[in-house]
């Protein structure tokens, strides 16, 4: 039986042992939400990078390019991370750069040495859930956290996909992390923007008038796409 464990933040994952594992990269608000959503409407590939010069230069190669950093769109860039900015018929198989406070850097992170990185979101919670449930590999839940530090949003998410993998009787859990998050889920899970109404990302975002992003981000299985990291480029799997 394998084994599904939760890391909330990037500073921890060193701890966790990868070489075997699927790592599942979730940034709930927005990032991995807004990269389903670009592969949706046919989005070719992303290029996650770790800071705004990478995403700039690639950005004067011909790529699209996106920039975000504390919820905003980084000046310069056309895009952020809306989910909303990739409903453009003008990504459709295009190659987009993309720089986020949070995500970006966890998925960067996650590929030093993971079997396997996907991206999650509640978009796509159930396909990847039943996409792990095949592969008989242990499941790392990597949350991105807010600079380091846990989160709620994402931590939700990894308690939903833990409950769906538990379930299946494939998997098992020794993980406080994990255990923790599955509770935490079953507590909010009937209400998700009334449960996340006091956390400090949906307040940050809320400040900046993007109550909507959030609405879209909470939306659960509203499609079954699945990207994942191939030689540094995330490419929708298939």
């Amino acid at each position: 039986m394998n084994s599904v464990e939760v890391c909330f933040s990037p500073q921890l994952f060193d701890l966790f042992g990868r070489k075997d594992s699927i790592v599942v990269v979730v940034d709930v608000f927005r990032a991995t939400s807004a990269m389903v959503t670009a592969f949706q409407h046919g989005a070719k590939s992303f290029i996650p990078v770790s800071t705004i010069e990478e995403a700039r230069e690639l950005g004067n190669q011909g790529f699209l390019a996106g920039g975000e950093r504390n919820g905003e769109v980084v000046e310069g860039f056309e895009f952020g991370n809306s989910p909303f900015s990739y409903m453009s018929a003008k990504i459709k198989d295009r190659e987009i750069a993309l720089t986020t406070t949070n995500g970006t850097r966890a998925i960067n992170i996650a590929s030093e040495g993971a079997n396997t990185v996907l991206i999650g979101s509640f978009l796509n919670l159930q396909a990847l859930a039943n996409h792990l449930t095949l592969q008989k590999k242990n499941v790392i839940i990597f949350c991105a956290g807010w600079k380091n530090r846990f989160n709620m949003e994402d931590s939700l998410f990894a308690g939903a996909l833990t409950n769906l993998l538990l379930n299946t009787g494939k998997f098992h859990s020794d993980c406080d992390s994990a255990n923790a998050s599955s509770l935490v889920y079953r507590t909010g899970r009937k209400n998700l923007m009334s449960f996340l109404k006091s956390c400090s990302h949906r307040k940050r975002l809320g400040h900046l008038n993007l109550e909507k992003d959030v609405e879209y981000c909470l939306q659960r299985d509203i499609t079954n796409v699945i990207p994942v990291l191939k030689d540094g480029k995330l490419v929708l799997l298939r």
